[in-house]
């Protein structure tokens, strides 16, 4: 039977008589073959589609590991497959980030509005509960967009998912519950919203920071335990020694004994608790000596050692694990990138791919400076090696370098030449010196100005402040000195310099101030404004410099710490509103060492006003437990409390006492450890400022062929012209500048170079051990393998027999 073409054959006015057959015989080969070229055609089109779909995966999935190594985020939060990319996609979205984000603040800000409420902001329960809902379930999208990416079992690995999962469910059912009784009840749990903020994506330093506290915890608590225990032996070798005297109320049962010892070590209650046994013995007096000097100057500051110590070991461990977490990234973003034929070297075409990806907003010439950089061999494809060095240069910003031309270099004659000639004063080191003369005599104007002030006795509000001749004259000196330094250095470059901002918002606030000099008795208080001129003055000094600089690298850091400070405030202002929402301090204390504090009568002049320190709503809250913090007459509004409700509300009060000084001792690491980094790394690289070395500086050169291969939007970028040029040694026309600010890794890796070096060779030696011992495990034999070959071999024989 004779197979015919697959298509049905169309109509024919030709006699199949008249046919010749070999020409028939002819043409259905030619079209077979073609038919077979054409299907070869296109199964080659489909697979070079599916190739390149490959790659564009593979360039998508490098960038992530790439993020994720930059962002520290675990690898095993990594998309598991191609269909968790689009939830991956929404999850690291901005617009989903500042959603997740003004929906943790909503939750928390909840507590203004519902009881007890802020007077003219209490809503009705249902609208405050709707709210609650409402954020609560723009959270749990969040959760429900994480689980579909990474697995449930990725989920449910993950601690911090688990607990704010498990903390969302528990107060949507609580707020379903107040939506049904249409009344609040007793709600503890809503001192964990601050889990929700710290969660969030904009919070990853307050969760860092978090992190650290906690990681912090156990030789911190070993030592508070140890103070605690010293305290209990002073307690009860107090009891023994002045419970007999009966003036003494401080020692008369050991619960007491411990409460005012606990005390004694803010030194809130001193010399009160001592005077008692200190008018029955002078020597009493050596009981309290040695327990100020050994719990309060020698075990808090061994406390303090022990923070900083262990603080100034985790920044280190944590620089350590982000340096080869960020290797491990490169490493898997590589794998991605190479081809099969070449696992060993990255070509540009793929590492362009994945930059579109990895920063979308950059330019050709900008990826190709990129790629140009990091290819120090100059062979035009990239190793490993040099792929390690991606976070240094990705986020570099470019510009054709021209050493000879300044901001206004094209501005028309004769304005360039005036602006050239501020440029040139500006950069005068005379200049400065002058206005630190200026400023110096700023400083002695306004002392003898002052202290003529005081020595007359002046009532400040009724005094005219009219503006002397001396204070605007030293105004218009800094406003010169600015608008010269912009129109020499250009708005670019000035405000991109820490001390230049410095200065102008210090001479913004001065001339605020001599202009609210002309207000007079109305607006007399702007005068206090004026001796912020005098801070420039620690320009001068060099240790100034690194103190005011600190502060400059450390506001982020501040920030964040000041926002972990307020959610811990947030937790125990919940917690003091439950327990003491309803209590009246009013003459709560009669008959008692506070009882003045707490008086209260209509007809009496005095008021100790310490009633005002309540916990009627989150403000007010807020308020007293920052008294409580600062400790000056803490122990006061713990007694009040502790008179009308009960002797167990101490431990609230002194639990507080214990963690703010954990977080307080973690600040002052903080800051210890930033500024001694920065004197230590001033020395070690032989620095006259820090801030010299506060920009990372590339430079790369470029042939004609290459500026025009980047800028036409078609053309194949390709590695030959980088060896072309290695192998001429002529220097190009166009030399491109990247600048980027350093950052704290970047200080530390220089800081920190020898340690570096070792942490690298040991990752390497522990990489190369784990490849060789996989590839033993695919090329050893199985020790049970030729039993199975044979046992194979036997079955077949008696098979086939």
């Amino acid at each position: 039977m004779e197979v015919d073409d697959d298509r049905s054959p169309r109509a024919s006015s030709i006699n199949a008589n008249d046919i010749d057959f070999d020409t028939v015989n002819q043409s259905r080969t030619e079209r077979q073959t073609l038919r077979e070229n054409s299907t070869e055609l296109l199964v080659e089109e489909i697979r070079e589609r599916s190739r390149q779909t490959q790659w564009q995966l593979n360039y998508q999935e490098a960038a992530i590991y790439l993020e994720e190594g930059e962002n520290n985020d675990k690898f095993d939060t990594h998309p598991r497959d191609q269909s968790a990319l689009p939830a991956y996609e929404v999850a690291h979205n901005r617009w989903f980030h500042l959603l997740d984000l003004i929906a943790a603040i909503l939750v928390l800000l909840v507590a203004i509005c519902e009881r007890p409420a802020i007077e003219y902001f209490s809503l009705p329960v249902g609208i405050h509960a709707s709210l609650e809902m409402l954020g609560l379930l723009i959270l749990s999208l969040e959760l429900g967009i994480r689980f579909k990416w990474v697995g449930w079992r990725a989920f449910f690995k993950h601690k911090r998912t688990v607990i704010k999962s498990c903390t969302i469910l528990f107060m949507l059912i609580e707020s379903i519950v107040v939506l049904v009784r249409q009344t609040s009840h007793f709600r503890v749990t809503r001192a964990l919203r601050p889990l929700f903020l710290i969660h969030t994506y904009y919070c990853r330093g307050v969760r860092r920071i978090t992190r650290q506290i906690l990681q912090s915890l156990p030789p911190i608590l070993d030592m508070i335990i140890l103070l605690l225990f010293f305290m209990l032996i002073f307690s009860i070798f107090g009891y023994y020694l002045f419970s007999r005297n009966k003036d003494d109320m401080y020692f008369s049962t050991l619960e007491k004994s411990f409460v005012n010892l606990f005390i004694l070590l803010t030194t809130a209650n001193f010399p009160d608790v001592m005077m008692p046994s200190y008018n029955q013995s002078k020597f009493y007096s050596i009981f309290f000596i040695v327990y100020l000097s050994l719990e309060l100057y020698f075990l808090m500051n061994l406390l303090l050692a022990v923070v900083y110590d262990t603080f100034s070991n985790l920044e280190k461990t944590k620089f350590q694990k982000l340096l080869i977490h960020k290797r491990i990234g490169c490493q898997h973003a590589f794998k991605l990138l190479v081809s099969d034929q070449n696992q060993h070297q990255l070509h540009m075409k793929h590492f362009m791919g994945m930059m579109k990806k990895y920063h979308p907003s950059k330019s050709r010439r900008d990826c190709y400076l990129v790629f140009k950089c990091l290819n120090t061999s100059n062979t035009g494809w990239l190793s490993l090696e040099e792929f390690y060095g991606i976070y240094d240069v990705a986020g570099v910003s470019w510009k054709l370098k021209n050493e000879d031309r300044i901001w206004s270099s094209s501005f028309k004659h004769p304005f360039n030449v005036i602006f050239k000639a501020f440029n040139t004063l500006v950069r005068f080191k005379w200049f400065d010196y002058v206005i630190y003369l200026v400023i110096g005599a700023n400083f002695l104007w306004i002392l003898i100005e002052t202290i003529r002030l005081s020595a007359k006795s002046v009532n400040l509000a009724n005094y005219d402040f009219t503006a002397s001749w001396a204070s605007i004259v030293f105004v218009c000196i800094y406003s010169v000195e600015v608008i010269i330094k912009i129109l020499g250095k250009g708005p670019m470059e000035y405000f991109t310099l820490g001390w230049d901002v410095f200065d102008f918002l210090v001479t913004v606030l001065s001339v605020i101030g001599v202009l609210g000099e002309r207000f007079e008795n109305s607006f007399y208080y702007v005068i206090v404004l004026r001796p912020f001129r005098l801070l420039r003055l620690f320009k001068v000094k060099k240790r100034y410099r690194d103190v005011l600089g600190t502060l400059f690298v450390l506001f982020s850091k501040l920030t964040s710490l000041a926002i972990v400070t307020i959610l811990v405030y947030y937790f125990f202002a919940i917690i003091g509103m439950e327990m003491f929402l309803n209590v009246d301090l009013k003459n709560c204390c009669k008959n008692t060492s506070v009882e003045d504090f707490y008086a209260y009568d209509n007809n009496s002049i005095f008021h100790g006003y310490y009633y005002l320190n309540n916990f009627e709503n989150i403000l007010a809250s807020g308020v007293t437990l920052f008294e409580l913090t600062v400790v000056n007459n803490w122990f006061i509004i713990m007694e009040g409390y502790a008179v009308r409700v009960s002797q167990w509300t101490r431990v609230y009060f002194m639990l507080f006492y214990i963690v703010m000084m954990v977080v307080m001792n973690i600040i002052v690491a903080f800051v210890l450890e930033s500024f001694l980094f920065r004197i230590q790394y001033r020395r070690q690289m032989k620095l006259d400022d820090m801030d010299d070395d506060s920009v990372y500086r590339v430079e790369v050169s470029l042939s004609e062929e290459e500026v025009d291969m980047c800028e036409k939007p078609f053309s194949i970028l390709s590695g030959h012209l980088i060896q072309l040029q290695a192998q001429a040694d002529q220097p190009e026309p166009y030399v491109y500048k990247g600048e980027r600010s350093r950052t704290k890794d970047d200080f530390s890796i220089k800081m920190y170079g020898d340690e570096v070096k070792t942490w690298l060779l040991e990752m390497e030696k522990e990489r190369t051990s784990i490849i060789e011992s996989m590839k033993g495990l695919r090329t050893r034999q199985r020790p049970n393998s030729l039993n199975l070959e044979q046992n194979g071999v036997s079955e077949q024989l008696e098979v086939n027999c």
